[in-house]
């Protein structure tokens, strides 16, 4: 059973040490996400259609809205993993650079010195009791050099592709705030074209086109940040969370947060804090 030792959120977004030995399904986020391994055998993920290994030897960073899954390494006992989700926003401020857009240039990260140092200053924070101002500083560092090592070689640059996944249709952002309004209601694919005023090709191939991910895996995405908004500002129940989402019952939620967060709600609510720095 996976299960998490420490979870931040903050202006950031968040960071999170879990030890994981099972799969996790194709979703998708809209920070940007790094992965490092730091004990225990190499896993992989598949990002847009393309495997990656995470190892000691190399990372994995994603970009916002790429679909993307998890799969352990054999070992039954899991493997410990740093995972960061880096909101884009934040981390625009915190460079104080038009140029620092968090779209990274490729999927690979190599572990150099500099940030097999960087994960290791960020994963002893998160074994602190409390991570002290320094905490965003770090994972700023961190993602800055996992940022710039990404961009080596490349041919284009970070401004060029920072607009790739812009909504500027406005029949996709009507979609969206529809799936977005409805979120406790039982949501089907011909509802939101509906809303959206178009076929249900259309709608699809378009919403597929601006975003990079299908309806059904945005809709996903938001009930995942719904439910972790929930458990981490809220004195609402396990169950009552779920049925708000229009879950039927706790274990329809439960596995829904199982295969896309990697663990069970209870026991993210149970790990998680909210770093006020």
């Amino acid at each position: 059973m996976s299960n998490a030792i420490s979870i931040y959120h903050g202006k950031f977004g968040r960071a999170c040490l879990y030890h994981m030995n099972r799969p996790m399904i194709t979703h998708a986020h809209r920070e940007g996400h790094l992965t490092f391994l730091v004990e225990g055998e190499a896993a992989k993920q598949n990002v847009c259609a393309d495997t990656y290994l995470i190892s000691h030897g190399s990372g994995c960073a994603i970009n916002p809205w790429e679909p993307h899954d998890f799969q352990p390494g054999d070992d039954e006992a899991g493997s410990l993993f740093l995972i960061l989700y880096i909101k884009p926003i934040w981390f625009l401020e915190a460079g104080r650079q038009a140029k620092s857009a968090l779209r990274f240039g490729r999927t690979q990260v190599e572990i150099t010195d500099n940030i097999s140092r960087s994960i290791h200053r960020v994963v002893h924070m998160l074994l602190e009791s409390s991570p002290t101002d320094m905490f965003d500083g770090y994972l700023y560092e961190l993602t800055q050099e996992c940022f710039d090592q990404t961009w080596q070689w490349q041919n284009a640059t970070p401004m060029t592709e920072a607009n790739r996944y812009v909504f500027t249709d406005y029949r996709v952002r009507k979609s969206i705030r529809f799936m977005t309004d409805n979120l406790g209601s039982e949501i089907r694919l011909n509802q939101v074209a509906r809303a959206a005023g178009l076929s249900r090709p259309h709608f699809y191939k378009l919403f597929r086109m601006q975003t990079g991910i299908t309806p059904n895996l945005f809709l996903n995405t938001l009930r995942m940040e719904r439910a972790i908004d929930c458990l981490t500002g809220s004195e609402l129940s396990v169950t009552n969370i779920g049925y708000d989402l229009g879950f039927s019952s706790q274990s329809a939620f439960t596995r829904f947060f199982c295969s896309n967060v990697g663990l069970a709600p209870s026991d993210y609510r149970r790990v998680a804090h909210v770093f006020a720095g």
